[in-house]
């Protein structure tokens, strides 16, 4: 069988990335496998680029992955790229395709769910407990959507809390942050249909926002919602805040989704301060995920 790989139009582009896309096919023109690579354009990170490749089950070790692959690696060095990206979970035909692919393993994510249907009246307590405790200095808050006006500076200098976040042998870059970028993002989730919740802890003494914890729920509020981020600028580290804040992002999702089954996070095997904090408030792990990355 002959395999024809055909590039295609992708519309997909933002302020921060664009798509380039490729169909595989055979004699009879019907499709084989598919490939997107993400091309990353946002300042830090104009040197990366994500790769999601899918082979139907049944064209599997015809070459048919091999063939894609080309493709978008070629497309990556073409745009200047020196670092491809993909992920898989362990375990998959995914995952043993890409290390046998000259990609290397640079990082292994846990994941791990809430179940928030089967949450016992001890375990909410607990969780209400650890919202209510004071936390000398600091004050929460939150909104639905796009963040107000009156706090996009502050929450946008705040996301350096996650620069030095985990990332193992990951060439991800330092992305930067600013008011347009803020907005542009809780934008497209909003375009996406699904419901964006964010949780920080205000600095009393400024009325800066030193940490935030995002949330993302289907637009229908049921199904699993699912952690964007936690993170603690580091000179408000050592205070709890991160517990603090995933807590309530917890009892407001219980509040404002009733019908919402469960909530899922991911989180670095490295960071396992973020893991017993995931542990403490009950989350269970449930799989691995492996990133990979291709130095070209």
């Amino acid at each position: 069988m002959s395999i024809r790989v055909t590039a295609l139009t992708e519309p997909d582009r933002t302020s921060s990335s664009y798509r380039l896309a490729w169909l595989a096919s055979g004699d009879d023109g019907d499709p084989l496998g598919s490939a997107f690579l993400r091309v990353f354009t946002r300042q830090g990170q104009e040197h990366l680029a994500e790769l999601q490749l899918n082979v139907h089950t049944t064209e599997r070790r015809r070459r048919v992955g091999s063939r894609l692959l080309a493709a978008a690696v070629a497309a990556a060095r073409e745009v200047g790229r020196r670092s491809v990206i993909a992920q898989a979970d362990a375990g998959t035909p995914g995952d043993h395709f890409l290390a046998a692919s000259g990609f290397r393993r640079v990082l292994t994510l846990t994941y791990a769910r809430l179940a928030l249907e089967e949450l016992d009246s001890s375990k909410v307590d607990e969780i209400d407990a650890i919202v209510e405790r004071p936390h000398p200095g600091y004050r929460l808050a939150s909104w639905r959507g796009t963040v107000p006006e009156k706090l996009a500076k502050t929450f946008a200098d705040s996301r350096r809390a996650m620069d030095d976040m985990p990332m193992d042998d990951t060439d991800y870059g330092v992305v930067a942050w600013d008011v347009g970028r803020v907005l542009a993002a809780a934008q497209a989730i909003a375009d996406r249909g699904e419901l964006l919740t964010t949780v920080v802890a205000v600095d009393e003494s400024d009325g800066s926002i030193v940490g935030f914890s995002e949330l993302v729920v289907p637009g229908g509020g049921k199904g699993d919602g699912l952690h964007y981020g936690t993170g603690v600028l580091p000179e408000h580290r050592g205070h709890s805040l991160g517990r603090w804040m995933k807590a309530e992002s917890i009892r407001l999702a219980r509040a404002d989704h009733p019908e919402l089954a469960g909530l899922v996070t991911e989180t670095a095997d490295s960071n396992t301060h973020m893991r017993r904090i995931n542990d403490a408030l009950g989350y269970v792990p449930t799989h691995k995920s492996l990133e990979y990355q291709l130095d070209l």
